[in-house]
């Protein structure tokens, strides 16, 4: 059996570093794509695939099973429905998977806090906006008529 591959740590890669990392041209990457399920890469707006990390060892597993153990096509998609993508390569180290779920749990976090910081600052560019609009208001009904009594500030 085939030994693993250590694989840079990220989260995304792109169809080329996955050509280089597992040996195999881009063509054929599609051509896999379109006939084992357990290789669907992510498309960017631009349908630019995104590899995940699984991803890429169902890449490298279906490449041993072809070109190693020299199944055929149909014969590596029943292996792999029977046994599934990790039976046909070493078991990970688990201090390597522990890091690659923290990885992606402090990604996920990152992206959260992002987008909470975003509603907020939102939040008080509309209520400048809204603050804008009433000084605008006053000042042109003060051009208008100095002498109106000046409302109430009523706090919010």
């Amino acid at each position: 059996m085939a030994s693993r591959v250590d694989l840079p740590d990220k989260l995304y890669f792109k169809i080329g570093e996955v050509a280089k990392i597992t040996g195999v041209k881009q063509h054929v990457l599609r051509y896999w794509e379109s006939e084992f399920p357990s290789i669907r890469p992510q498309k960017t707006k631009s349908n630019q695939r995104l590899y995940r990390r699984r991803d890429l060892e169902a890449t490298l597993a279906i490449k041993h099973l072809l070109y190693d153990q020299r199944f055929t096509i149909e014969g590596a998609k029943k292996y792999l429905r029977e046994q599934g993508t990790d039976a046909s390569l070493p078991p990970p180290d688990p201090e390597q998977v522990a890091a690659q779920a923290k990885k992606e749990a402090l990604a996920e976090l990152d992206l959260a806090v992002s987008s909470a910081q975003t509603a907020v600052v939102d939040q008080f560019h509309r209520r400048l906006l809204e603050l804008r609009a009433e000084i605008v208001a006053f000042k042109e009904q003060f051009e208008r008529d100095p002498h109106t009594n000046i409302p109430d500030v009523k706090e919010d």
